[in-house]
């Protein structure tokens, strides 16, 4: 239940349409609801606006689909992260309307009327891959921020060993509300980014890599360690914070960017800038 749901079951009550002991069974379960083996916080979306997002690795099947049930039924959009295909075979059976992004492994579920996409000027979120081994990562971070509401774009495979795929996108590059940035092995794109750029980066570092990389480590020390002001780390192959963090920020923002960040046609007509540095340093963020 989020805070438009918890306003019409009021309304409902005001109005005489809903029963007070059914608004009172209703509420009841407000807070969380005890499965026994879980218990599922129906409170998240009206404190936060996003509701629980369900962690498949871990858990048994049986579990994961009675939790994505129960929240199905008081939510509008429910994700389940880390899904394989035989998680989301068993959710399909009790819920034949979910969707599976198979790159991203996330079980969506909608219910009810769609919401309308956003518009197709609306502020977005531009997700960059440096390869193509960090697909699934990038698209966890993309599944994530569209399931929310926010507009979403995509340049992938522009990783700095051939940074001219990424300068010849200068446009879409510079025209993004937020960019997030997803790069294994050196893990040198995000910085490279954000030196470029106004608007806040969010970087995921992947464990893509050979032995060196020590499973993402290398890439994530990069990272953290990167000149570039305005760069928010997120933990090692962790598309699903990122895709958070970057819809709060776009959600946030979006109906109120700055001369700043609308940079794409005045950059793109120079190659360099005299100006005083205008970025903004952020702080790094975490998945709850």
């Amino acid at each position: 239940m989020d805070a438009a749901a918890l306003r019409d079951l009021m309304a409902g009550v005001a109005s005489g349409a809903v029963a007070v002991n059914d608004a009172l069974s209703e509420l009841s379960r407000l807070p969380y609801e005890d499965l026994g083996f879980a218990n599922v916080d129906h409170h998240r979306a009206v404190r936060t606006g996003r509701a629980e997002v369900v962690y498949c690795e871990g858990k048994a099947t049986e579990h994961v689909v009675e939790i994505v049930d129960r929240l199905a039924q008081r939510n509008p959009v429910v994700l389940a992260t880390r899904a394989t295909p035989a998680v989301f075979a068993a959710v399909q059976e009790r819920l034949p309307h979910a969707q599976y992004h198979s790159m991203a492994r996330i079980v969506e579920v909608r219910s009810g009327d769609p919401a309308p996409p956003p518009a197709e000027d609306a502020p977005y979120i531009l997700v960059c891959s440096a390869g193509t081994a960090d697909l699934p990562v990038a698209e966890e971070a993309v599944v994530t921020a569209r399931a929310m509401g926010s507009r979403v774009e995509t340049l992938y495979d522009v990783g700095v060993a051939g940074i001219h795929r990424l300068l010849n996108r200068a446009e879409t590059l510079y025209a993004a509300n937020v960019i997030v940035v997803v790069a294994g092995m050196d893990g040198a794109l995000p910085g490279v980014v954000g030196g470029l750029v106004a608007a806040p980066v969010v970087a995921v570092p992947t464990s893509v890599g050979y032995g060196a990389s020590f499973g993402g480590v290398a890439a994530l020390l990069t990272m953290l360690n990167s000149c570039s002001t305005g760069v928010a780390v997120m933990n090692i192959d962790n598309g699903f914070a990122a895709g958070v963090y970057a819809h709060t920020i776009n959600a946030r923002t979006g109906h109120q960017r700055s001369v700043i960040s609308d940079q794409s046609s005045s950059v793109s007509r120079q190659s360099s800038a005299s100006g005083p540095d205008m970025t903004a340093t952020l702080v790094s963020g975490s998945e709850d």
